[in-house]
């Protein structure tokens, strides 16, 4: 399984947003975006 897609069923199964799931990792909302969808 791919990173981006982990990261996606952790932040689900937590019914956490990709905003939310940020703050607690302390990076941007947008850089989960791109994990998420495999753009780095």
């Amino acid at each position: 399984m791919e990173i981006g897609k982990q990261i996606k069923k952790y932040r689900s199964e937590l019914s956490l947003s990709q905003e939310e799931f940020a703050d607690k990792i302390y990076v941007t909302r947008q850089t989960v975006s791109n994990w998420e969808n495999d753009k780095s």
